[in-house]
């Protein structure tokens, strides 16, 4: 079971990895703006590439305690800061899927929903 919830927590972070690099340095490319839906009205507008910048860095901070977490392994400490992150990965995932698009919840939340039903097996 600790294989499977490593590999799940590894595709949660690289998932918010791809996130962070999108927001932060490829706002303006094709694939941001099919993910985001980002209204023709907003394009090149630097206060909304900024603010996307700083989503992307907390995504970034996700994905890096996710991968903490992978390098510590499944000891207490390694377990807990992966179950710790991924949680919030969730959260982030309802809030944002009532707020701002519902696809949120299955795109990011049912990944990271199935690594923690994962962690929740190992110990």
């Amino acid at each position: 079971m600790e294989i499977l919830a490593a590999v799940l927590v590894g595709i949660v972070a690289l998932e918010h990895l791809f996130i962070m690099v999108l927001e932060m340095f490829f706002i303006d490319s094709k694939i941001a703006k099919r993910s985001f839906k980002l209204p023709k009205h907003l394009e090149g507008d630097p206060n909304v590439a900024v603010m996307f910048a700083n989503q992307g860095l907390y995504n970034g901070f996700l994905a890096a305690g996710l991968i903490w977490g992978l390098i510590l392994g499944f000891n207490s400490l390694g377990y807990m800061i992966q179950l710790f992150f991924v949680i919030c990965v969730v959260a982030a995932a309802i809030f944002g899927g009532f707020t701002s698009n519902k696809s949120i919840i299955v795109k990011q939340g049912l990944p990271a929903i199935a690594a923690l039903v994962s962690l929740l097996f190992v110990m």
